[in-house]
């Protein structure tokens, strides 16, 4: 008896480290609320996932730090609004005028050096959104003196910037495009371009996925980011910042960039310019950082735009029927 009273506090010590043990243990393999294992990445289950460019469509969670401001205009002035009305007869006849130019619209990858005229990609991307161009820095530094001296612009920025027609979440267009036509620019983007889809064909989109592109004869080299006139890169703002250097919240800023996009390329088209729709795995923030892009911009999509080569060959691809792809209710 005496043994075991001396003993007691021992035995009572090594049952609470064992049940220590066995609490730890199980809250290490508990798993996480979005169902991995802790410790695994997004990229172990999704590799063909940009990890720079999440869905972060919904409210930005703010920093505790109140660097966060909100919009007070609300008592922003309603105008009239009186578009024109057509006849049936007009509104059926432009639907399908509208369609017939669409539905030639193909993702051309064989794209024509021939320049294409300045005021044309303004207008285009006027068209979608916001826009800033990065181009020679000497050719821009007169183009701006010039505009300057005519009393056009004081004093001179260093980009253009227009407001586009796309809708966007409480109107806060979180989009920029950047114009490029410098070719050692081009050529730098085509060099960090390859290199990562080089990876992204070898080791992360998996053989299920290389093989779906095999049809198209797609890979790694993209010869088109040296060729076309002009790469149009076009990010998503996951957030606005203010002048006074607060941040300012965008509501579904992927959406409203995805739809700004979609204008971009039926503007394109209307213009008789080419493109192909670009996503560049794992590229967003080597090419933001060359670009001189700020932390708040992401990488959502590259356009090389120009003329269709003269030898231009696209896939002989056929589209759904509207009754496959509508439901009538």
């Amino acid at each position: 008896m005496a043994l075991l009273s001396v003993l007691t506090p021992v035995l009572a010590v090594i049952l609470c480290l064992v049940l220590g043990f066995v609490l730890v243990k199980s809250r290490e393999t508990t798993p996480t609320p979005s169902g991995k294992a802790k410790g695994a990445s997004e990229a172990d289950f999704r590799p063909w996932v940009d990890q720079d460019l999440q869905d972060d469509t919904e409210i930005t969670v703010r920093d505790e730090d109140g660097d966060w401001v909100d919009s007070h205009e609300e008592d922003l002035e309603h105008v009239p609004y009186s578009p024109s009305r057509y006849s049936e007869e007009t509104m059926l006849q432009r639907s399908k005028d509208m369609y017939t130019l669409l539905n030639q619209r193909r993702s051309v990858r064989f794209i024509s050096p021939e320049p294409v005229p300045r005021e044309v990609i303004d207008n285009v991307i006027r068209t979608a959104g916001k826009f800033r161009y990065k181009e020679d820095k000497w050719l821009c530094t007169v183009v701006l003196l010039s505009f300057y001296l005519l009393h056009l612009l004081t004093p001179p920025p260093p980009s253009f910037s227009w407001t586009g027609t796309a809708p966007s979440g409480a109107h806060t267009e979180p989009w920029t495009f950047v114009v490029v036509s410098d070719p050692k620019m081009k050529h730098q983007i085509r060099q960090i371009v390859e290199e990562e889809e080089e990876v992204n064909y070898r080791q992360r989109m998996g053989d299920k996925w290389v093989n779906d592109l095999a049809k198209f004869k797609t890979n790694w080299i993209k010869e088109y980011l040296d060729v076309a006139p002009y790469l149009v890169l076009i990010f998503k703002q996951t957030y606005g910042i203010l002048p006074n250097g607060k941040k300012k919240t965008h509501y579904y800023n992927e959406i409203s960039v995805s739809i700004s996009c979609g204008i971009l390329l039926a503007a394109l088209q209307n213009a008789g310019l080419v493109t192909v729709t670009s996503t560049p795995l794992n590229c967003g923030p080597q090419l933001r950082l060359l670009l001189k892009r700020p932390a708040n911009e992401k990488l959502l999509m590259l356009l090389p735009v120009g003329y269709p080569a003269s030898d231009a060959t696209v896939p002989d691809l056929k589209r759904k029927p509207l009754e496959d792809i509508m439901v009538h209710i």
